[in-house]
């Protein structure tokens, strides 16, 4: 077996079953809120035995990516900071598809970012600052979460199937950011097949109060990249009609320049 061969079986099947199931608690960990989550909790959700959680807790408190969050609960620890940083700087992007960003930054004078599908999740993978007096947070690359009230999360599951959205929203529950936030199934499925439909896809403060977004698909459809835009609310509306001009031109005059899909 060549060497892709078996990095690929190794995918599919993990080997040592101690390593996948610490792998999935640290999953588990990361997706609970400040408080923390029990090994209770740990435990009926993987559906693992009480006593194996227990085991590998400990062994994940002793190397760092585990800490106490009270009596009971577990939080990340310290030691996943470097883990953080490093996938952050390792994520990998062409300078291709970082130009998508840093070109509709400066058409649209917004904040820009570029996002797409890293294995099953979604991830920013590039951003580029506006020169607005008033300005979006530039999202740091590697942010990924709250797929449901991203503009960009939107459009990227609307071009998967039906069976892949339901199984990223089982793994991933909805979670309300903001009181326009969608969080019911219906309201989630309703909002992404109205963005296929459409081909962009609109955030209105669903991720964050004050801020609205716009994302449209790189090359052709369905794409493994999108483009997208966050700008305050009021700037939003009275220059949408512009700013997905915008974002369309920037999308496939780049795609088409480059003579090849980015992906």
């Amino acid at each position: 077996m060549d060497d892709e061969a078996e990095d690929a079986s190794a995918v599919q099947k993990p080997r040592v079953q101690s390593v996948a199931r610490a792998a999935e608690i640290l999953k588990l960990v990361a997706r609970a809120d400040s408080r923390g989550i029990s090994a209770r909790a740990i435990s009926d959700g993987l559906g693992l035995p009480r006593q194996v959680v227990y085991h590998l807790v400990h062994t994940l408190r002793a190397t760092g990516m585990l800490r106490k969050a009270g009596r009971s609960a577990y939080v990340l620890g310290l030691g996943i900071a470097t883990l953080a940083q490093g996938f952050r700087r390792q994520i990998a992007t062409t300078d291709m598809v970082g130009h998508f960003a840093d070109l509709a930054a400066q058409l649209t004078g917004e904040t820009a970012y570029v996002v797409g599908w890293l294995e099953d999740e979604i991830v920013v993978l590039s951003t580029a600052r506006g020169a607005g007096a008033i300005q979006a947070a530039e999202i740091p690359r590697g942010t990924a979460g709250f797929a449901h009230a991203r503009a960009s999360g939107k459009l990227l599951l609307s071009m998967v199937s039906g069976d892949e959205v339901s199984e990223y929203l089982r793994t991933r529950p909805p979670e309300r950011r903001t009181p326009n936030t969608i969080t019911t199934s219906e309201g989630i499925l309703a909002a992404i097949a109205e963005t296929r439909e459409r081909g962009y896809a609109v955030d209105n403060e669903e991720y964050e109060i004050g801020l609205s977004c716009l994302a449209v698909p790189i090359g052709p459809v369905p794409a493994a990249f999108v483009l997208g835009i966050s700008a305050p609310s009021f700037r939003f509306k009275a220059n949408f009609d512009r700013y997905l001009e915008m974002l369309r031109t920037v999308a496939n005059k780049k795609h088409h320049d480059a003579g090849d899909d980015p992906c």
